[in-house]
Protein backbone atom coordinates (compact mmCIF):
# COMPACT_ATOMS: atom_id res chain seq x y z
CA UNK A 1 0.00 0.00 0.00
CA UNK A 2 1.85 3.14 -1.31
CA UNK A 3 -0.23 5.79 0.66
CA UNK A 4 1.23 9.80 1.60
CA UNK A 5 1.12 10.60 4.87
CA UNK A 6 -0.37 13.89 5.30
CA UNK A 7 0.57 16.52 8.18
CA UNK A 8 -2.31 18.46 9.56
CA UNK A 9 -2.79 21.22 12.03
CA UNK A 10 -5.60 22.20 14.04
CA UNK A 11 -7.69 24.73 12.24
CA UNK A 12 -8.66 26.57 16.10
CA UNK A 13 -7.16 26.75 19.35
CA UNK A 14 -9.79 24.75 21.26
CA UNK A 15 -12.07 27.28 23.25
CA UNK A 16 -13.13 24.88 26.12
CA UNK A 17 -11.32 22.92 28.67
CA UNK A 18 -12.97 19.92 27.56
CA UNK A 19 -11.69 20.54 23.53
CA UNK A 20 -7.91 21.20 25.30
CA UNK A 21 -8.28 18.06 27.08
CA UNK A 22 -9.35 16.13 23.54
CA UNK A 23 -6.67 17.82 21.83
CA UNK A 24 -4.29 17.17 24.38
CA UNK A 25 -5.45 13.22 23.80
CA UNK A 26 -5.07 13.37 20.50
CA UNK A 27 -1.70 14.57 20.47
CA UNK A 28 -0.48 12.19 22.90
CA UNK A 29 -1.79 9.29 21.23
CA UNK A 30 -0.45 10.21 17.55
CA UNK A 31 2.84 10.36 19.48
CA UNK A 32 2.45 7.01 21.27
CA UNK A 33 1.80 5.36 17.62
CA UNK A 34 4.13 7.03 15.83
CA UNK A 35 6.82 5.40 18.49
CA UNK A 36 5.29 2.55 17.68
CA UNK A 37 5.94 2.53 14.25
CA UNK A 38 3.03 3.56 13.09
CA UNK A 39 2.47 6.13 10.41
CA UNK A 40 0.15 9.05 10.38
CA UNK A 41 -1.99 9.50 7.52
CA UNK A 42 -4.94 11.73 8.86
CA UNK A 43 -6.31 13.30 11.91
CA UNK A 44 -9.54 14.55 12.17
CA UNK A 45 -11.00 13.79 9.42
CA UNK A 46 -14.49 14.36 8.88
CA UNK A 47 -17.79 13.64 6.39
CA UNK A 48 -21.00 13.68 7.05
CA UNK A 49 -21.75 10.85 9.16
CA UNK A 50 -18.47 11.83 11.98
CA UNK A 51 -15.12 12.26 12.07
CA UNK A 52 -12.18 10.11 12.32
CA UNK A 53 -9.60 11.39 15.39
CA UNK A 54 -6.65 9.37 13.64
CA UNK A 55 -6.20 7.21 10.36
CA UNK A 56 -2.82 5.57 10.24
CA UNK A 57 -1.00 2.60 8.75
CA UNK A 58 0.54 -0.34 10.52
CA UNK A 59 2.56 -1.92 8.25
CA UNK A 60 -0.33 -3.19 5.28
CA UNK A 61 -3.40 -2.72 8.04
CA UNK A 62 -5.13 0.79 7.53
CA UNK A 63 -6.07 1.65 11.31
CA UNK A 64 -8.89 3.50 12.34
CA UNK A 65 -7.99 5.05 15.63
CA UNK A 66 -10.57 6.61 18.34
CA UNK A 67 -8.92 8.39 20.96
CA UNK A 68 -10.50 8.80 24.08
CA UNK A 69 -9.14 11.34 27.18
CA UNK A 70 -10.39 11.43 30.56
CA UNK A 71 -8.84 13.30 33.38
CA UNK A 72 -10.44 10.90 36.15
CA UNK A 73 -12.52 7.50 36.21
CA UNK A 74 -15.61 9.45 37.99
CA UNK A 75 -17.43 8.87 34.53
CA UNK A 76 -16.02 5.61 33.72
CA UNK A 77 -12.77 4.83 31.90
CA UNK A 78 -12.43 5.46 27.97
CA UNK A 79 -12.76 2.01 27.02
CA UNK A 80 -16.35 2.20 28.08
CA UNK A 81 -17.12 5.54 26.30
CA UNK A 82 -17.11 3.38 23.01
CA UNK A 83 -20.44 1.67 22.36
CA UNK A 84 -20.98 -1.16 19.72
CA UNK A 85 -22.56 1.63 17.49
CA UNK A 86 -19.70 4.24 18.13
CA UNK A 87 -17.75 0.90 16.74
CA UNK A 88 -19.88 0.02 13.67
CA UNK A 89 -19.88 3.98 12.47
CA UNK A 90 -15.95 3.95 13.11
CA UNK A 91 -15.84 0.96 10.66
CA UNK A 92 -18.30 2.94 7.82
CA UNK A 93 -16.12 6.09 8.12
CA UNK A 94 -12.62 3.78 7.69
CA UNK A 95 -14.44 2.55 4.52
CA UNK A 96 -15.60 5.78 3.74
CA UNK A 97 -11.99 7.66 3.85
CA UNK A 98 -10.74 4.69 1.72
CA UNK A 99 -13.16 5.46 -1.09
CA UNK A 100 -12.00 9.06 -0.71
CA UNK A 101 -8.50 7.94 -0.80
CA UNK A 102 -8.84 5.45 -3.87
CA UNK A 103 -7.38 2.15 -2.49
CA UNK A 104 -7.73 -0.48 -0.84
CA UNK A 105 -5.01 -1.75 1.80
CA UNK A 106 -3.40 -5.02 1.60
CA UNK A 107 -3.75 -6.03 4.75
CA UNK A 108 -7.10 -4.72 5.18
CA UNK A 109 -8.79 -2.33 8.19
CA UNK A 110 -8.68 -2.71 12.06
CA UNK A 111 -10.29 -0.12 14.29
CA UNK A 112 -7.76 0.25 17.46
CA UNK A 113 -8.74 2.30 20.46
CA UNK A 114 -5.76 4.48 22.23
CA UNK A 115 -7.27 5.77 25.72
CA UNK A 116 -5.46 8.35 27.61
CA UNK A 117 -5.80 9.29 31.50
CA UNK A 118 -4.22 12.56 32.78
CA UNK A 119 -5.26 13.31 35.90
CA UNK A 120 -4.42 16.65 37.54
CA UNK A 121 -1.70 14.67 39.42
CA UNK A 122 0.61 11.99 38.67
CA UNK A 123 2.17 10.99 34.68
CA UNK A 124 -0.84 10.56 31.78
CA UNK A 125 -0.97 7.56 31.04
CA UNK A 126 -1.49 5.19 27.52
CA UNK A 127 -3.48 2.32 26.77
CA UNK A 128 -3.53 1.52 23.60
CA UNK A 129 -6.22 -1.19 22.59
CA UNK A 130 -5.50 -3.10 18.81
CA UNK A 131 -8.76 -4.16 17.14
CA UNK A 132 -10.90 -3.14 19.46
CA UNK A 133 -14.40 -4.70 16.80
Amino acid sequence: MTTKATQTTRATTPKTRRQALGAFGEDVAARHLREQGMVVLDRNWRCDEGEIDLVLRDGPVLVVCEVKTRSSLACGTPHEAVPDSKLERLQRLGQRWLAAQGFDPPGGTRVDLVAVLRPRTGATRVDHVRGIG
